[in-house]
């Protein structure tokens, strides 16, 4: 079992705050987790980016030898770009971006992605099921290197270009051996780039695939 796969099936409900609908993992306990699972591991904050008067946080984790980064408005309690944050504002959001970049690691991936538990072990191995359980996941993308965010777009535009043709068989056997040469972060980032329409089509072909078998 890989890193990402021992830390992504971690349930972290218990640690989760709701706040406005959403959840918040703890920071402290993202990061004890992290530490025991990997005690070499680091993290860096990148100068925020101004966007007119609003800022963009960043922070990079390292972990088992790989850099993951992640990205985060500073927000209030609506979850709205803040116009010139104060210190506390840049401080809360810079704590919840190391949490979504420790995320890019596997622990509480699932909340991101609006889900309510972790994936069954190997749920995207399981036969027949060529795509797994995927869903889309807030900052997967945006971790991809340059060369794989082309190569996850790509994969997105052939399915739905095979999807607008109503070839739905078509678009599930060109996704299926798509993720199948993706690790797990790709393989939602390419997920999340298709439409909800297109995701909800090959869904139902893979049900009625796995009715079939």
């Amino acid at each position: 079992m890989s890193h990402y796969e021992t830390l992504a099936k971690i349930n972290v409900n218990d640690k989760i705050e709701k706040k406005n609908g959403l959840s918040y993992l703890s920071w402290a306990w993202a990061v004890d987790q992290l530490l025991r699972a990997d005690p070499g591991a680091t993290w860096e904050y990148g100068a925020p980016t101004a966007f007119g008067e609003t800022l963009m946080v960043h922070c990079q984790v390292t972990a088992f030898g790989k850099a993951m980064q992640a990205h985060l408005p500073v927000m209030d309690h609506r979850n709205k770009a803040i116009a010139n944050p104060d210190a506390f504002a840049v401080n809360t959001a810079m704590q919840r971006c190391l949490v979504k970049a420790i995320a890019l690691h596997g622990l509480g991936l699932y909340i991101y992605a609006g889900e309510d538990l972790p994936e069954e072990p190997h749920a995207a191995t399981r036969p027949g099921d060529g795509a797994g359980k995927i869903t889309p996941s807030s900052g997967m993308f945006e971790s991809l290197e340059l060369d794989m965010q082309n190569h996850v777009l790509d994969i997105a535009r052939r399915v739905e270009q095979l999807y607008h043709r109503k070839d739905i068989k078509g678009a599930w056997d060109e996704w299926s051996a798509a993720a199948h040469g993706l690790d797990e972060i790709a393989k939602a980032a390419a997920w999340a780039q298709m439409e909800s329409f297109v995701r909800s089509a090959l869904k139902k072909e893979s049900e009625l695939r796995k009715a079939a078998a």
